[in-house]
């Protein structure tokens, strides 16, 4: 699998995302993405399936040191009392000794100053719990507000990414910084499988839509993708993208389907001020 070097993190490409899914769909898709070759997973506090990322991955018995582990700390659990102790539990239900990478899910919906938000994450990874910090839906001025911030060097922002939604200012400052694009809703939330341009591309190639905008995300410079599914079929083929390529044609003929008003997630009390 591809790897996504950013300040001295290392990042398997292609990531599981696990937003959204309740216990049952998760004790049947991370064995199937395990089994398929994914080593990268995705989750968070607020997803409330971190327990099931850590059940399935103590079965899988693949040595923990093969494993990349992300997670987010929730926005109420960003005051200083509480940070510390809300990463113990996420580690605890991880079933790990060690978070790969620990990110700051939102930057609005909490009074606690960013400078304390991101020394606590400092805290967490002089501890040794924590081996890479980020942030996650920041726009330009509070990343680089939090990149002036750190002691650690952040190493990616993950925010909505997909071919509707022109990113490139945020991209480009996100890699000014030397930190890595980590994309989710790439597939629009299934927008992607009715588009023609898409359609077509995906039948020049013998390839599925799905494997198609993934290919388009990871084959940018710095860029992750996070792909989910509950389609147990469907977990190996979106990992399937490493043996084709898309021609610069096919790149711009997709970053132009960008359109106005196409942003999905934008919650009123955690939101930015989008660039």
């Amino acid at each position: 699998m591809k790897i996504v070097t950013a300040n001295g993190a290392h990042i398997p490409a292609i990531g599981f995302g696990t937003y959204g899914m309740a216990r049952d769909e998760m004790l049947r898709m991370i064995p199937a993405a395990l089994d398929a070759g994914f080593r990268h997973i995705d989750t968070a506090q607020i997803y409330r399936n971190e327990a099931e990322v850590g059940e399935c991955v103590a079965a899988s018995g693949i040595p923990r040191a093969e494993l990349f582990l992300t997670t987010k700390v929730w926005v109420s659990n960003y005051g200083r009392r509480a940070f510390a102790p809300s990463v113990e539990e996420s580690l605890r239900r991880l079933r790990t000794d060690h978070i790969d990478l620990l990110l700051l899910h939102w930057p609005a919906g909490s009074d606690v100053p960013l400078a304390e938000q991101i020394g606590s994450l400092n805290e967490v990874a002089r501890s040794g719990k924590v081996r890479h910090i980020g942030v996650s839906n920041f726009n330009r001025a509070l990343l680089r507000q939090a990149v002036k911030l750190s002691n650690a060097p952040l190493v990616t922002n993950q925010f909505e990414y997909h071919p509707f939604l022109d990113q490139s200012v945020l991209i480009e400052a996100t890699r000014e910084a030397g930190m890595a694009v980590t994309a989710y809703c790439g597939m629009s939330v299934g927008r992607v499988f009715s588009e023609p341009v898409l359609l077509q591309i995906a039948a020049n190639h013998g390839r599925s839509v799905a494997q198609v905008v993934l290919r388009w995300l990871v084959q940018q410079h710095q860029v992750v993708a996070l792909s989910r599914t509950t389609r147990p079929d469907r977990v190996a083929e979106n990992l399937a993208i490493s043996d084709f390529e898309l021609g610069p044609h096919e790149m711009d003929g997709i970053a132009a389907l960008a359109r106005p008003n196409s942003r999905i997630v934008s919650p009123p009390v955690l939101s930015p001020a989008w660039d």
